[in-house]
């Protein structure tokens, strides 16, 4: 057994000795979308300490908790806040998570975040489908030692964009429609942080074909898809930035807006998820 399926058997005991639940999906809720997890049924919740190998937090809005149940029909393991690679942990920690859920069972992924809006077509509080990214932060997680690495290797980095699942985003923007809920799509540009952008920036992702920027998800989707899971990830937008006019973003602000668009994802998921069953 190597040191990583120790790791991963470790952290799957402590977990299953609390729930005999065998997840299918897992959602990783970013800032100001934990309140997605009250709609988990018959919930069990384990904070990330009682874990071992799981990552501590520090930033504002991430719990730190794993919780398992029926969330849409479906059993769900939910991480409740996620480690960035801005807090100090290394990439192979700060995706650890992704790891223990595809350990447990989970098939597909649905990742969320709070991001700064690029387009000027977006609006703060809106709900954007994430269909490709930029990866800035140059560090998935992956080990060149790691099987997941050299099948990412053989052929998933020839088909970029397909770590975003073209049959779970087609079912999002189907379910959006029908619950009149306008679901943009976009590219997600990934920086290291804990920064926001200068003026200079903002103008250069732009001319990059970015229409959001944020500091997480991607390596978390890049690993995602190098396991074999499904992804689909949705970004929230907490600001809209006008390069020449720059206003002040503070994280209470981005907590604000995330709450503003939960009802909306819950909405899609509720339709999405159980479709996945057929």
């Amino acid at each position: 057994m190597s040191a990583l399926e120790s790791m991963l058997e470790e952290s799957g005991q402590s977990v299953r000795r609390r729930t005999e639940l065998r997840p299918k999906v897992g959602v990783i809720l970013g800032s100001g979308l934990g309140g997605l997890a009250a709609e988990v049924e018959n919930a069990v919740v384990i904070p990330y300490y009682n874990i071992p190998h799981m990552p501590q937090l520090s930033a504002a809005g991430h719990a730190g908790e794993l919780i398992l149940g029926m969330f849409a029909g479906l059993p769900t393991v939910m991480m409740r806040g996620r480690a960035h690679l801005y807090e100090g942990h290394d990439p192979f920690k700060a995706t650890y998570g992704v790891r223990l859920m595809r350990a447990l069972g989970a098939e597909i992924l649905v990742v969320s975040n709070a991001a700064g809006g690029i387009n000027p077509r977006f609006r703060v509080g809106e709900l954007v489908l994430m269909d490709s990214h930029i990866d800035l932060m140059n560090r998935t997680g992956l080990n060149v030692s790691d099987e997941s690495a050299s099948t990412l290797a053989n052929g998933l980095v020839r088909r970029a964009r397909q770590i975003y699942s073209p049959a779970l985003m087609q079912l999002a923007l189907e379910s959006s429609q029908s619950l009149g809920i306008g679901l943009q799509r976009g590219t997600y540009l990934a920086t290291l942080g804990p920064n926001y952008e200068s003026r200079a920036e903002y103008r250069a992702f732009r001319k990059m074909g970015a229409d959001m920027v944020g500091m997480s998800t991607v390596p978390e989707a890049i690993l995602a898809a190098s396991l074999g899971m499904q992804v689909l990830a949705f970004s929230v937008i907490t600001n809209v930035a006008a390069p020449d006019c720059l206003a002040e973003t503070s994280h209470a602000d981005v907590l604000v807006a995330a709450e503003q668009a939960q009802k909306h994802l819950l909405g899609i998921l509720k339709r999405v998820l159980p479709e996945t069953r057929r």
